[in-house]
């Protein structure tokens, strides 16, 4: 079987500037640095090949909390650098699925530890942070591998290429003889798309705000709906002001159905610290607005990490609806708890790695549990990966991508190749564009100018 083993690399980091305001959790995006990774490997066949991973450094996501924001940023930008010099010194050779598994199980923790002792306890980076470090990484190797195969990556993960079950992955003999390819989707052209509706986002044309400032982008969700025709909204609420996340639901609840949005998700970051807060809430929508709660098909993240850590019930709060982890769900190794306590799903994401959200979603579907594909507002190289893991992962349900609200003009090089995945048309991104071996990028094709890199090997 066709194995790769690391031969180069280079680290480049491009920097965002939103163009609208993006308010999530506590925090407020404003800009970005995207980690873009080439990774060069020698293939057992003969050979050198070269794949690309990108993801947004998102501290504002993955390491929320009172240290300055400049000083996490920087501190991403750090580790993303010590990532590289140790892949530099990997001599393994292997399918990307198990150099990236081994990688995550018994480099990047020690790595992590080693990292924070030499800094102060209030400034120590917590794993998921560490996890959107290495996931540039592990993207380019796994589109590396795909170019040395001379095939999709999502072709890649069969027995054909894989030497090594999934029993080997999880220890657990349920998945003797099967593989991620058993449990990923074939693909499809067009996704369905859930929207962002964010805390500072002005929801109808009576609101005053900045429009004036954002020229060519719609000013409301309004807008939005009837541009992109618009069937599914994710709600940012803050988990803390009651009457606020009510209020805030039902506005967009009533301006977007009438319009045609037909499902809505809440996502509150992890903000609510006790289960009655939320209970209280469905209890609210039911009482007050008989039906609504049919419509509402997920709460993404609802509780603080402590919660599940504890091993809390909540099953009186899932009752109501279908629970969903994303920022406490490292990996598949939380999923049994998870489903023990009363959540009936999982977020994956390419920002915790393409190795992670592939044997979390195999992990998941076989045990039952629902997916969703979730957005790291994702632009440029980033989007694409993203889009082929929910066309893999969710597509019936589909995926949640919105950066071409807040940062469209970040991905107009990308955009020229990619139409289809820059823009939603009908409610939905077009995929037919992808094609080719590894992530199908067209890399070759996208006039993208780097910068300089901040660190090679």
């Amino acid at each position: 079987m066709l194995r790769i083993c690391p031969e180069a690399l280079a680290l480049y980091f491009i920097d965002v500037q939103a163009e609208v305001p993006f308010r999530f959790g506590g925090e407020t995006l404003e800009r970005v640095t995207c980690a873009r990774v080439m990774f060069e490997v020698q293939s057992s066949s003969g050979g050198v090949f070269r794949g690309w991973g990108e993801s947004p450094l998102s501290a504002q996501w993955a390491w929320p909390g009172n240290v300055p924001l400049s000083q996490r940023e920087v501190a991403l930008r750090e580790f993303c650098c010590e990532i590289l010099d140790a892949w530099s010194g990997c001599r393994d050779s292997g399918h990307p699925l198990e150099l990236g598994h081994s990688f995550l199980r018994e480099t990047l923790p020690g790595l992590l530890a080693s990292f924070n002792s030499r800094r102060n306890t209030e400034s120590r980076m917590p794993y998921l942070a560490a996890l959107i470090c290495c996931a540039p990484f592990d993207m380019a190797l796994h589109d590396a591998y795909g170019h040395a195969a001379g095939k999709p990556i999502y072709d890649c993960y069969s027995s054909a290429d894989m030497s090594r079950d999934l029993e080997y992955h999880f220890n657990d003999p349920n998945f003797k003889g099967l593989y991620p390819a058993d449990f990923l989707s074939r693909g499809a052209v067009k996704i369905p798309v859930w929207h962002a509706v964010g805390g500072l986002d002005e929801l109808s044309g009576g609101e005053q705000g900045s429009a004036e400032l954002r020229p060519g982008i719609p000013a409301t969700l309004e807008q939005w709906i009837l541009k992109d025709g618009l069937c599914r909204l994710k709600i940012k609420l803050g988990g803390s002001d009651f009457e606020r996340d009510f209020g805030r639901f039902i506005e967009v609840a009533d301006i977007s159905m009438p319009l045609g949005v037909e499902m809505l998700g809440v996502d509150f970051n992890g903000m609510v610290t006790d289960p009655k807060y939320l209970e209280q809430f469905f209890e609210r929508i039911d009482r007050d607005r008989p039906g609504l709660l049919d419509s509402l098909r997920f709460v993404e993240e609802p509780f603080a990490p402590q919660l599940l850590e504890s091993g809390e019930d909540i099953s009186s709060v899932a009752k109501w609806g279908s629970l969903f982890l994303d920022e406490s769900a490292h990996d598949w190794r939380v999923l049994p708890k998870a489903g023990r306590t009363g959540y009936s799903g999982i977020a994956v994401k390419t920002c915790k790695t393409q190795t992670e959200a592939v044997l979390t979603a195999s992990w998941a579907r076989h045990y039952g549990m629902d997916i969703l594909t979730q957005d790291l507002t994702n632009p440029m190289l980033a989007q694409i990966s993203h889009v082929q893991l929910g066309a893999h992962a969710s597509p019936e349900i589909g995926i949640e991508t919105n950066s071409m609200q807040f940062y469209p003009r970040a991905s107009a090089e990308e955009a020229r190749v990619h139409p289809g995945l820059y823009r939603r048309v009908d409610g939905s991104v077009d995929l037919s564009t992808i094609n080719g071996p590894g992530f199908g990028y067209r890399i070759e094709e996208i006039d993208r100018r780097l910068p300089e890199p901040a660190r090679t090997s």
